[in-house]
């Protein structure tokens, strides 16, 4: 559905024309969030398989620190809205997945081969975990885009962490870290791909250079996208994310630290 022309696709993301030099990755670039889903379902057969591309990401030193829990029964899906911000996609979805931070696993099988897990509380082990999860997670949606389905990633699922883990009863060691809605996309849909900073703002060659004008080009950019989709008009990116990185703008993430505690990941 979503199949735009590369120099369309370039040109949406960066507001240029795509260099002669670029290879076609049109279907790559062509990633947007979509929150509207037809009713079709999606075959247990193609979650499989899109399960083993997400396990065929990186994980650090084959450790496979991640789990993805499907959330299919009406009352859990429910209640996993409830704390995730009441999103339609998360109800309209076919499929509904938290990705998990999961060093229970590798713990129960060192300990089982008499070993000693006592790292597994270090902020090494838990940002090892997060990253196996979003590896994962990303090579799952980008492998799902290729069979023309529609994904939508959830952060709210860290809104209310302690509800998550009781919702889908999370033993310790283990913390929920996005969601991610899947399903055919309706005919109706509108997602838009979103601009992105221009590659020279994020691509740095040797050494950190200056974002600013980087920065200040993209934010004249996104005023007008805001303003197509009726978001914040008149507000720019800067304005828009500062608000966001604000204490206030995390709501009642603050105390991520002590859930982390509490699941056993203390980050000592």
């Amino acid at each position: 559905m979503f199949d735009e022309p590369l120099k369309e696709v370039w040109s949406a993301r960066y507001g240029v024309e795509v260099p002669d030099s670029i290879p076609d990755l049109g279907p790559v670039l062509t990633h947007r969030s979509v929150r509207d889903f037809a009713p079709e379902p999606v075959s247990d057969g193609i979650i499989l398989g899109l399960i083993a591309a997400a396990q065929s990401a990186a994980t650090s030193s084959n450790l496979q620190m991640w789990t993805a829990i499907s959330v299919q029964d009406p009352t859990r899906r429910r209640a996993i809205n409830a704390v995730a911000g009441d999103q339609k996609q998360i109800s309209g979805a076919a499929w509904f997945f938290a990705f998990c931070a999961d060093l229970h696993r590798i713990g129960a099988a060192a300990s089982a081969a008499g070993e000693d897990p006592s790292a597994l509380g270090t902020a090494e082990m838990y940002t090892s975990a997060v990253v196996d999860a979003a590896l994962a997670g990303e090579r799952f949606t980008v492998a799902a885009e290729s069979l023309g389905l529609g994904c939508c990633y959830i952060g709210a699922l860290r809104n209310h962490p302690r509800e998550v883990a009781r919702i889908l009863e999370l033993p310790p060691n283990v913390v929920g870290l996005f969601g991610l809605c899947l399903g055919w996309p309706a005919e109706d849909s509108t997602a838009q791909m979103k601009p992105r900073l221009r590659p020279e703002a994020v691509w740095h060659r040797e050494r950190y250079s200056d974002p600013s004008p980087h920065i200040s080009e993209y934010d004249a950019r996104m005023v007008e996208f805001y303003e197509s989709q009726g978001m914040n008009p008149g507000v720019n990116w800067s304005q828009r994310s500062g608000r966001r990185v604000g204490i206030e703008g995390i709501g009642t993430r603050t105390d991520w630290g002590e859930i982390l505690r509490e699941r056993g990941l203390d980050q000592t």
